[in-house]
């Protein structure tokens, strides 16, 4: 499975129901789940960004609908990048000429 790393950010509307932050995890993971992702961790963070969420997923078009679904909800906003763990990056870095 592909590895990803969101940061996250609450939106307005996120911030004005931070109550039911929790919550919205919980539904996050079940939808992960669901389509057949795994959750790594998630961190509340400071700076520039309030969260930070390590997760994978069966395939890119997998990430890309479920980042889509958690977009269209409206209380985050997402900046992702695919992750490459350490044996894959040694095995990119091996394949260089």
């Amino acid at each position: 499975m592909a590895t990803y790393i969101s940061l996250l950010r609450w939106t307005q509307q996120g911030v004005s129901q931070i109550k039911e932050s929790p919550s919205r995890l919980d539904a996050y993971k079940e939808l992960l789940k669901s389509a057949g992702g795994v959750h790594k961790g998630f961190y509340l963070v400071t700076g520039e960004y309030d969260a930070v969420t390590i997760w994978e997923a069966p395939s890119d078009e997998v990430a890309a609908k479920l980042l889509l679904q958690l977009a269209s909800r409206g209380a985050v906003r997402t900046e992702t990048m695919r992750a490459f763990p350490e044996e894959e990056y040694r095995k990119i870095i091996a394949a260089q000429p």
